[in-house]
């Protein structure tokens, strides 16, 4: 998990909201090659200081900050993944460094949609849980990742020989796209962040609906239908029977809670009652 400072947090946001302009109507595949595109942007901004802080820099303006981008990715990544480098480049920054921690995390996001179009979201954090757990038990394993004088080809090619026929190919992407780039954490730091992201990925397009009884597959199918409307991506209705709602439903959905339950009204009419 990346802790940002104040300003940084509200950057994130931002960005996140640009995130997800990009990705609507966006196909598993469009999804995939500006998660590739971020991942290479990030590439140069995680290993450039200097760059940081030319993107961060409040006192350079917004024009000098796009022409750079421009030059530097404009013609080896997408149009999409140039927008966002733009975006996060004309927010302000509580440190340089954090740029780069919010490029990562959009990065994974964008991957995560991708499984996501595959219905392959929850597998590919089931996945992510047990490669951290292959990390814990194997110490030749966890010594080979975090060893910075090997190669990226070689953590590469050990991660495809143990996940690339059995895990989902957003996971493999994910892993291959991790170990390429530490940028100076260990490996369980890094996969940490990355398990984060895929999972605040996961809270925007995934439903979680608390209901006395079951809903039907017609209620369940008009819900989704109406958040992916919202949303532009596919979103996914999990189900949670508790008794104590007495009736009606309650959707947590992003970062909103939608109460419509007879105990919630109960207890709005009590304190109504009680003033």
């Amino acid at each position: 998990m990346i802790v940002l400072g104040g300003s940084s947090r509200q950057a994130l946001l931002a960005l996140r909201g640009a995130l997800d302009e990009q990705l609507k109507g966006a196909s598993s595949a469009e999804c995939t090659a500006l998660s590739a595109d971020l991942f290479k942007a990030l590439g140069a901004v995680g290993s450039s200081v200097g760059l940081r802080r030319a993107l961060t820099d409040p006192a350079r303006d917004h024009a000098s900050k796009t022409a750079l981008i421009n030059d530097l990715f404009g013609s080896q990544i997408g149009a999409k993944a140039v927008s966002l480098l733009v975006s996060a480049a004309s927010f302000r920054w509580s440190s340089s460094s954090e740029i780069a921690d919010a490029i990562e995390q959009i990065a994974v996001e964008a991957e995560a949609t991708a499984a996501n179009g595959e219905n392959a979201l929850d597998r590919v954090e089931e996945e992510l849980f047990l490669f951290s757990r292959l990390i814990v038990t194997s110490n030749e394993l966890r010594l080979a990742l975090n060893d910075r004088a090997d190669s990226t080809d070689r953590k590469v090619a050990l991660i495809d020989s143990i996940f690339a026929a059995k895990a989902a190919p957003s996971t493999v992407r994910l892993l291959q796209a991790l170990v390429g780039g530490t940028r100076g954490r260990s490996i369980e730091a890094a996969l940490s962040a990355f398990a984060h992201a895929v999972s605040a990925r996961r809270n925007r397009l995934v439903a979680v609906v608390r209901s006395v009884i079951a809903l039907t597959p017609a209620q369940s199918e008009k819900l989704a239908a109406s958040l992916t409307k919202q949303v532009g991506q596919p979103v996914h209705i999990n189900t949670e029977i508790d008794p104590s709602v007495l009736g009606g439903i309650e959707v947590r959905f992003a970062d909103e809670i939608i109460d419509g339950t007879i105990s919630n009204r109960l207890a709005e009419a009590s304190r109504a009652l009680a003033v």
